[in-house]
């Protein structure tokens, strides 16, 4: 006990240096310099809070990632398609020297290295379709880790962590309940109404690597050539673009809404010349369109309902992007036409200025979307005071 209390007494300092740093709106009391990037502007919520955390991250947290398990069900994920940060987290989180600590002694935080991509992808059977591999092979796991080590029962599991990015990551925890009330769980189905916790729980991006590629991402036209007002291609599924569809599906010069991108269209080519892009939720919440248009440098138009966006705690959405109520679809374009040409050119300034927290990198570099994922574990765990 005498170990978690000397992490907990660390944590401690690291609670009152953020909370100073909140009530510190010019960051006069930061004595920290930060050659690399400072965080500045309107896209922050509190960019002295948040780099001060940051820094405090960086300087302390340690991650013990359990080593039991066999690939691919454990310590290995999917590299490309729509569900890629989860094997790319999960392989970037192994290899990293700075924040993975080999003595669980140390560790303020426990990782479970499980794949809900890969479990399904081999256990899953697509015509018994029986969900109970999920529940055999993570409680299972919890088991193993919780009879070898005493950090699980210590903490009924509040200073451990799971990711998933597959839709069915938040059923994956339900069976075990220390896991799902207790555990923060790093999800990009990050639903209210499906009792994500955003206390405890982190929502993080839905990046779809087509091929698995990182390099050459991000790219745009400036906004005096952006000749399109908003752009939409995607299938007709969820609960929210039936009424996209119905509204503004291949009716409007202006705002371009397809279900089947014309041939002559190029899908990367449309973000890039459209001011605003679309980023409606589907079957799940969390779309890979708003980090699509993130990277096309083009101001996301958010449609979703109990959604929690990622690095919310963090980043002031508002400031570079559109949010838009299902009600308010039939009036898209006045709204978009309403918004004025210089507030545009914020917004999209914005965009251009948050890519960098969204771009992954190998190995990672300072402030990119595998750090920000560590930070609000580590914001997570600030949450949790152990006693």
């Amino acid at each position: 006990m005498k170990k978690l209390e000397r992490v907990e007494a660390h944590l401690s300092m690291a609670r009152s240096l953020i909370k100073e740093a909140i009530l510190d709106s010019n960051c006069s009391s930061s004595h920290h310099h930060d050659f690399d990037y400072l965080p500045r502007g309107s896209i922050y919520r509190n960019s002295c809070a948040f780099h001060r955390s940051y820094l405090l991250m960086e300087k302390m947290l340690k991650i013990y990632v359990y080593e039991e398990g066999e690939p691919p069900l454990f310590h290995y994920g999917p590299g490309k398609n729509i569900y890629s940060m989860e094997g790319i987290f999960i392989s970037l989180m192994e290899s990293n020297t700075k924040f993975r600590t080999l003595n669980p002694d140390e560790a303020q935080v426990f990782f479970l290295p499980f794949s809900v991509v890969m479990i399904l992808e081999h256990l899953f059977h697509p015509i018994i379709r029986d969900k109970a591999v999920l529940e055999r092979t993570v409680v299972d796991y919890v088991r193993i880790v919780s009879h070898k080590y005493s950090y699980w029962n210590t903490t009924h599991g509040a200073d451990h962590f799971m990711l998933s990015c597959h839709d069915w990551g938040p059923r994956a925890t339900w069976y075990e309940h220390q896991l799902y009330f207790n555990s923060i769980r790093v999800l990009c189905n990050a639903n209210t109404s499906e009792y994500f916790n955003p206390k405890k729980d982190a929502s993080f991006p839905e990046i779809n690597l087509i091929t698995g590629e990182i390099s050459n991402l991000t790219s745009g036209l400036s906004p005096s050539n952006r000749t399109t007002l908003a752009f939409f291609a995607g299938k007709n599924h969820g609960k929210l673009r039936p009424s996209l569809f119905q509204h503004w599906k291949e009716k409007d010069k202006d705002v371009l809404v397809y279900e089947t991108l014309p041939e002559e269209l190029s899908y990367q080519d449309m973000m890039k010349k459209s001011k605003y892009c679309i980023c409606p939720s589907g079957h799940e919440v969390a779309s890979p369109r708003i980090v699509e248009a993130i990277y096309a440098e083009c101001v996301p138009v958010l449609i979703s309902q109990n959604y929690v966006l990622p690095f919310s705690d963090v980043l002031n959405w508002e400031a570079f992007t559109v949010e838009v109520l299902v009600s308010e679809i039939p009036n898209l374009k006045k709204i978009l036409m309403g918004i004025p040409e210089d507030e545009y050119r914020r917004k999209q300034q914005g965009v251009k200025q948050v890519q960098r927290h969204f771009l992954i990198n190998n190995p990672p570099q300072r402030y990119d979307v595998f750090h920000m994922i560590i930070h609000s574990v580590w914001l997570r765990r600030l949450n949790v005071q152990i006693r």
